[in-house]
């Protein structure tokens, strides 16, 4: 049976994916395909063909396909960023200076910056100035191959302010070519005006923010800071039992800072997820192997503030499904590049370039729960897909600290198009 496609992508010299529509740990996550001299065939944003050039008779180009040229390069699904505070208003590198003398980050909180700073000024901004600094942010993340992405909430803090920010990740789905995933997240930290109340801020997040939220379909997901000075397991483990009455999947930022048993809460809840886990026990890991959390670590968070690593190669010989995100924030990961977080888990994770690649792709996507749509280069999914400046998959973590992404596609859809040089 003949196809006639609206896009036709050739001349690709190795076309690099994972398979499949679920999670992979173990072994199973260095597993990916890879086909030489292959193309690509697209029909209303759906995948419709992918092989090798031999038979792509089967897909005869009408005369409205659009036909791109690969040039022999590298292939992969478009990228997926499952951790992402997206929505903020102020940056603030004031802070650098103050980590480069050692003052830790719950110190900088217990002084009044770090998320508390962005607080007060997410609160003051409109929703307007919320979606022009998430626009810009996608725009750099899209230049970079992210075609998907989570967003959380979080520095509102408020009923009213968190639900601007979850409006704003809304409309920013609605107008962007990423797909904004939303997370609620009033539990990141406890405001300056509940310090000393935190029984109360914590009411307010279970009984008038998460019945708020989930009532108007504004977050498919809830997070929480479980950490040491911010929420402990059991008002973790509160906040997100109330979410999953109210239909919210529970995800945790667990075991960042101080390895407080942040993994193993999440194995106990169902989480989808856990993040960060740089100090996850082994019995964490365990528990985490055995309900099938995904552990979605953020490099760069390690990176820009100069703390351990998480045991990656740890979680994948456990079974652990494995995915990566840049963590995009104002204060701990300020960068939107999903390229450079690649690299770092190749080289302080240990990671191989196969394992990095399911962790950016098919891992991240099932950590948003998207794993069925997205992640992989296969007949039936989204045409997410990234034609890449490189001859094969080792290139792009060989060659760091540079764009390599040459061409993305979203639903089918060329939307960035980076000049090539031309000779003299």
């Amino acid at each position: 049976m003949t196809c006639n496609p609206d896009l036709l992508i050739k001349n690709i010299g190795i076309l690099a994916t994972p398979v499949g529509s679920s999670a992979k740990g173990g072994k199973e996550q260095g597993h990916i395909e890879l086909i030489e001299g292959a193309f690509i065939a697209v029909k209303d944003g759906v995948i419709t063909g992918v092989g090798k050039a031999n038979n792509l008779m089967d897909f005869k180009p009408a005369e409205n396909t659009k036909l791109i040229d690969a040039g022999g390069n590298l292939v992969t699904p478009g990228l997926v960023d499952p951790h992402t505070h997206l929505v903020f208003s102020g940056w603030r590198q004031k802070e650098l200076s103050l980590k480069l003398k050692g003052v830790k980050y719950l110190d900088i909180l217990k002084m009044g910056g770090g998320i508390l700073e962005t607080v007060g000024k997410t609160r003051r901004a409109s929703l307007e100035e919320l979606i022009s600094n998430g626009m810009k942010a996608l725009d750099r993340m899209l230049e970079y191959g992210t075609t998907t992405c989570e967003a959380k909430s979080g520095y509102g803090l408020n009923l009213e302010d968190e639900i601007k920010s979850l409006a704003a990740i809304k409309e920013l789905n609605r107008l962007h070519p990423v797909d904004v995933v939303p997370t609620f997240m009033g539990a990141h930290a406890v405001p300056a005006e509940y310090r000393e109340n935190k029984k109360e801020y914590i009411r307010l997040i279970v009984e008038e923010m998460i019945p708020r939220v989930a009532r108007e379909g504004l977050a498919e997901f809830c997070d929480v800071f479980c950490e040491e000075g911010v929420f402990d397991i059991e008002e973790s483990r509160y906040i997100l039992e109330c979410a999953k009455a109210h239909g919210l999947v529970p995800k945790l930022h667990a075991d960042e800072i101080t390895p407080m048993g942040g993994a193993r809460l999440a194995a106990e809840v169902g989480a989808l997820s856990a993040e960060h886990l740089i100090y996850a026990t082994d019995d964490g890991i365990r528990a985490m192997a055995k309900s099938g959390t995904i552990a979605v670590l953020l490099p760069g968070t390690s990176f820009y503030l100069g703390e351990s690593f998480a045991r990656a190669r740890t979680m994948i010989e456990e079974g652990v499904p494995v995915a990566l995100a840049t963590d995009f924030n104002p204060g701990s990961s300020p960068t939107e590049s999903l390229q450079l977080v690649m690299n770092l888990a190749c080289l302080k994770y240990r990671m191989t370039p196969e394992e990095v690649l399911t962790a950016v792709t098919l891992n991240a996507a099932a950590a948003v729960k998207r794993a069925s749509t997205i992640g992989t280069i296969e007949v039936g999914k989204q045409a997410d897909i990234i034609i890449w400046d490189a001859p094969d998959l080792d290139f792009i973590f060989y060659h760091y600290g540079v764009n390599l992404v040459r061409t993305v596609i979203k639903k089918g859809k060329v939307v960035v198009q980076r000049h090539e040089r031309k000779e003299i």
